[in-house]
């Protein structure tokens, strides 16, 4: 079901990571746009979601990111350094279609979207939690409920002793949403300044790990039980590499976004990330794909 971790303290790099915990393959592609892309909303791969009034726009910006089942962007990062990254959250509630206003389907909002910050959708009113502070997201129940049960937990450790960090603080150790959040807040404040960019990547990774869900993990009751952790990115905005790690494979990948030809009329690049032999940078590995999506 997915954990987001922001890391914006270190001297460094401005690093997010993400795991995306699915029930089945996502069918990961990563894939470069270049800018000047005419983008339709209205559209789900080859399918027509909103066929009255659809948002067109022209990306203004070149992308680096993880696209899932041909239809959208899950996660990923632009030219100008911002990073973006869907997360399921159960209680979703859009509202009514407004006819009279452009629509756009969920799968291509981060391919439009703008400023960086923790977005929800409840009760059919846009609720935004933007500050530098919000550095951590999984998914149900709310943010705000989330930070709730945060300062809870905070004030139990303390209450039972623990006025600081320390081995013996008691953490959650499931895999459903609430857990999560608290283990990768904890994880989070503690990580060391960093004495590389290198030494950065792999502390956020170690966050995202221990945030991700093994296989077989039981979450829920219904048609899918488990949502184990499929693959875990980090986006570097800094120096504007994108890491990606498949849960399948043993290998770590990265690209560099300005390694690509972003200008506009340039060819989308795509590379599957599942090959045993890719690993390290697989920048010059992506190849041309027929169309965007």
């Amino acid at each position: 079901m997915c954990t987001r971790i922001l890391w914006n303290t270190n001297n460094h790099a401005v690093l997010a990571g993400r795991t995306m915990d699915w029930p089945e393959s996502t069918e990961p592609v990563l894939t470069v746009f270049p800018r000047g892309l005419e983008r339709n909303g209205g559209t789900l791969g080859s399918t027509t979601v909103v066929g009255d009034n659809p948002l067109l726009w022209t990306s203004a910006f070149g992308s680096l990111v993880t696209t899932v089942y041909g239809a959208g962007t899950a996660d990923g990062i632009n030219e100008a350094g911002l990073a973006a990254h869907m997360l399921y959250l159960d209680t979703t509630d859009l509202g009514p279609r407004d006819p009279g206003r452009p629509g756009l389907q969920v799968a291509l909002w981060i391919q439009y979207l703008g400023d960086s910050a923790i977005i929800e959708y409840l009760a059919g009113q846009r609720r935004v939690h933007h500050d530098r502070s919000y550095t951590i997201m999984t998914n149900e129940p709310s943010y705000e409920e989330q930070l709730r049960l945060l300062r809870e937990k905070v004030r139990a450790v303390q209450g039972l002793g623990h006025d600081r960090p320390s081995s013996e603080v008691p953490l959650p150790g499931n895999v459903n949403a609430v857990d999560r959040f608290q283990r990768a807040a904890y994880f989070g404040s503690l990580l060391p300044e960093p004495a590389d960019d290198r030494q950065a990547v792999a502390a956020i990774l170690a966050v995202t790990r221990n945030a991700s869900v093994p296989f077989g993990a039981p979450y829920r009751e219904g048609r899918f039980k488990t949502y184990n952790t499929e693959y875990r990115t980090v986006c570097d905005l800094t120096s504007k590499r994108y890491f990606f790690e498949l849960a399948t494979s043993p290998n770590l990948l990265w690209a560099e976004i300005d390694r690509f030809d972003l200008s506009p009329g340039a060819p989308v690049m795509t590379l599957h990330p599942g090959g045993i032999d890719l690993v390290g940078d697989v920048s010059d590995r992506f190849t041309r794909a027929p169309a965007p999506f």
